[in-house]
């Protein structure tokens, strides 16, 4: 069985409703997680707010301009007046439900629950409309299987139990459910944050051991380089799932780092796709490396360097402890660390705290800081044993000042620190180089 992701982007209008219908009624057994309607759970908060601000007046405004775009979507997406009726019956009790919480005292779990709909009205919809072209599918409500612990964090045990005890009650070829939403521990509606729906499918093909997990989003799997900055991309068709990881935490448009960690650990292949270009072979992540490959390069803006420089770091042990627990105590996250014997550079890409840890990194060294720099990340095989490849990398570099250079500390990564200013030069070199000299 295999697992289909279909984002607000996919469903986002009646007509890519029946698209994805039209993906998913195939003859395989499936389940199909999907996100709210592309704008949805941007109104929904905007209905939330009010209703923070003890509004509800304005808050019944938007539920009713809301509602009425479902309406219109109700009437494009059925055929028949019979499933227009029962399509209505089923969402306008979710819009009841969100008018109520408007009554009463509103505080967090209240908002978590408003949040909820949009999933929980998107899924209705589909249902409704699979119902009405005489396909055999079931609903499993999220609520009913995915739950987190007291430490906000999947419980998979408990996932696996309840999906696999939905899954044999009813026979079906296609099972929907709602992404991003869940329990918490105390039972109350919530979400998973971190990874949203992808996380949500990534969870469920872990649960039910699944041959292949599907995440549909309008963008077409994944390229070497950006394609707003750097001529002649291409599509990486294959990656590792430290390589997405990489990417992903550098500014490449792919999944959540966090989302794929279940399908990494339970050796599910995860595929990304492209619901306007669906023939379209997109990008496939697994655990298997092709090796002495260079995949792609990404980068990451609003980088802060800092340098502490201090003739006492000589010899001296526990320098670097001191330096990282005032990050820590910030808690504040660092990218890039280099080290030399009197000094260590490090970046960050969270300013809030800077200049409360400057005034503390002063009291162990002269500290310098370097605004405004970019992170270039180059992914793919890079162990140390790979002779070459990171001297095609800095090769490329040579016309391009480095502040930073970080290699070694994963076998799939090299990075450089440099001015953002240099961003589209640095890109478009180590595409030339490391890609475009093999076309």
């Amino acid at each position: 069985m295999k697992v289909l992701k279909f984002g607000g982007t996919s469903v986002g209008s009646a007509q890519r409703i029946k698209d994805v219908a039209c993906l998913v009624c195939n003859g395989e057994q499936k389940i199909v997680v999907l996100s709210a309607m592309a704008g949805t759970t941007n109104t929904l908060v905007e209905i939330a707010d009010y209703l923070h601000r003890k509004n509800p007046d304005g808050a019944n405004e938007v539920i009713n301009r809301l509602e009425n775009q479902y309406k219109r979507h109700i009437k494009e997406l059925y055929v028949t007046e019979a499933s227009q009726t029962k399509a209505w019956e089923m969402i306008k009790l979710h819009f009841d439900y969100i008018r109520s919480l408007a009554k009463g005292l509103f505080t967090l779990f209240e908002e978590k629950a408003i949040l909820a709909q949009g999933e929980l009205i998107s899924t209705a919809m589909f249902y409704q409309y699979l119902l009405e072209q005489n396909q055999k599918a079931v609903m499993i409500p999220a609520l009913d299987f995915m739950r987190t612990d007291k430490n906000a964090e999947p419980d998979p045990a408990y996932i696996k139990e309840k999906l696999l005890a939905l899954l044999q009650q009813q026979e079906a070829e296609i099972y929907i459910t709602q992404g991003f939403i869940c329990r918490n521990a105390y039972g109350e509606v919530d979400n998973l944050q971190r990874g949203g729906s992808d996380y949500t499918a990534s969870l469920i093909g872990a649960a039910i051991s699944a041959d292949e997990i599907q995440i549909w989003t309008d963008i077409d799997g994944m390229h070497n380089n950006d394609p707003r900055v750097v001529s002649h991309t291409a599509p990486v068709r294959q990656l590792h799932f430290e390589e997405a990881a990489e990417l992903a935490y550098f500014g490449a448009k792919i999944l959540h780092p966090t989302c794929i960690q279940p399908a990494k650990y339970a050796n599910i292949p995860v595929r990304l796709l492209n619901t306007m270009s669906p023939t379209a072979q997109g990008t496939l992540i697994s655990n298997e490396t092709e090796k002495g490959k260079i995949k792609a390069v990404a980068a990451k803006d609003s980088i802060t360097a800092i340098k502490i420089k201090s003739s006492r770091m000589l010899l001296a042990h526990g320098f670097l402890r001191k330096v990282f627990e005032i990050f820590e105590s910030y808690r504040t996250s660092i990218d890039m660390v280099c080290t030399s014997e009197v000094g260590v550079s490090v970046s960050i890409d969270n300013h809030r705290h800077l200049n409360e840890i400057v005034n503390d990194l002063k009291k162990y060294g002269t500290v310098t800081v370097d605004n405004d720099m970019c992170i270039i990340c180059v992914v793919g095989d890079l162990e140390w044993e790979n002779v070459g490849f990171e001297a095609r990398a800095v090769a490329a570099m040579k016309d391009v000042p480095v502040r930073m250079i970080s290699y070694g500390g994963s076998n799939y990564n090299i990075s450089f620190l440099v001015r953002e200013c240099d961003k589209q030069r640095a890109l478009q070199a180590l595409s030339d180089v490391l890609f475009n000299e093999q076309l």
